[in-house]
């Protein structure tokens, strides 16, 4: 065969009662979890900025930006809703390369699935439990989201699941907000077939069972930018961009519908520098249109305490391994200028 099995991964159920959310961390997350679905609902004015480093690879610095952003919350709790980004599965273009704390708990060893497991929930709780903020995690691969179920409050589809339909059949099942990306192709229909199939029920096989899912009401887009067949950077941040994508969207009958626009990656043809200037001009387009206004709900940003990204040996605190990130400074002014416009 040409599968070398090395050890067998424990169920969902055994991970959680070895590392167990309390009771008072629960509470805290369904509160979160409720603040941040009537943003979607459109029962809530407060914008949405999902926020931190491209991959969470460091524990104590990313408890240390979480920390930092918790007493962010505090200044602008009228206006903004902060979710951090605690992304613990990075896909790989080629498939070559870090794939996150879930494979690897520490970056500088070899990959270790079982010992992953337990790193990233054991990462997400001490988060939550310092800070109080509940993260959003990208969902890469589906059968490990019942080992975070509990501590999130946010789920991406990143550009390259979009179209799997393992990922849109099981993010039908969640009760939290789930964010689907346009494809690196830009195709919208792709984006919109996969909302359309996350917001309804389904009946199909899940982690060794049948299941029935409810549908997620909160399923909506996520504008990231695309590649042309030139390997050229087309961004979807511009004013004609989102209004085409919010008449489309009030077209097709949603629920709730929405759009979380991603400032770097595409958008920012991988010039990470360049994300407030998108993020200023995403709210121009918003003080134009109502209803602009209306369907964008929030921003996707990567960022980190240190500016920059560097190679796994380097071993600067806090500085992104994967793709480069905003550093604390430019991060703290871009939060306080966002909730001045709002």
């Amino acid at each position: 065969m040409s599968f070398e099995y090395i050890e067998k991964i424990p169920e969902a159920g055994a991970i959680i009662e070895e590392l167990p959310l309390s009771f008072e961390l629960a509470e805290v997350k369904r509160k979160r979890d409720e603040e941040i679905a009537s943003v979607f609902r459109g029962e809530s004015n407060r914008f949405l900025l999902i926020v931190g480093p491209c991959s969470a690879h460091d524990e104590e610095a990313v408890c240390e930006y979480v920390g930092r952003l918790a007493r962010m919350q505090e200044q602008v709790e009228d206006k903004i809703i902060l979710i951090p980004r605690i992304y613990t599965n990075k896909p790989r273009t080629t498939g070559i390369g870090y794939k996150g704390m879930a494979h690897q708990p520490d970056p500088k060893e070899a990959p270790n699935i079982v010992e992953g497991i337990r790193a990233i929930r054991r990462m997400h709780i001490r988060a939550l439990r310092e800070s109080h903020l509940t993260a959003a995690d990208e969902m890469l691969y589906p059968f490990n989201y019942p080992y975070l179920e509990d501590v999130l409050s946010y789920v991406a589809i990143g550009a390259r699941s979009v179209e799997n339909q393992q990922h849109r059949l099981t993010v039908s099942g969640l009760d939290i907000p789930v964010g689907l990306k346009n494809p690196t192709s830009g195709d919208l229909e792709v984006m919109l077939n996969a909302v359309m199939a996350a917001q309804a029920s389904h009946r199909f096989s899940y982690n060794g069972w049948e299941v029935i899912t409810s549908g997620n009401p909160l399923a909506h887009c996520i504008l990231r930018g695309a590649v042309n067949h030139y390997g050229q950077n087309i961004p979807n941040y511009h004013y004609e961009d989102l209004m085409r994508v919010s008449e489309i969207y009030l077209e097709r009958g949603f629920n709730n519908p929405a759009i979380i626009v991603d400032t770097n990656h595409s958008n920012s043809n991988k010039k990470f520098r360049e994300q407030p200037r998108i993020a200023h001009e995403v709210m121009n387009s918003r003080d134009y249109s109502d209803l602009i206004r209306r369907m964008v709900k929030g921003l996707m940003v990567e960022s980190f305490l240190v500016e920059g990204r560097q190679d796994v040996n380097e071993g600067i605190f806090g500085k992104s391994i994967t793709d480069p990130c905003l550093g604390w400074d430019e991060t703290e002014r871009l939060i306080l200028d966002l909730a001045g416009r709002l």
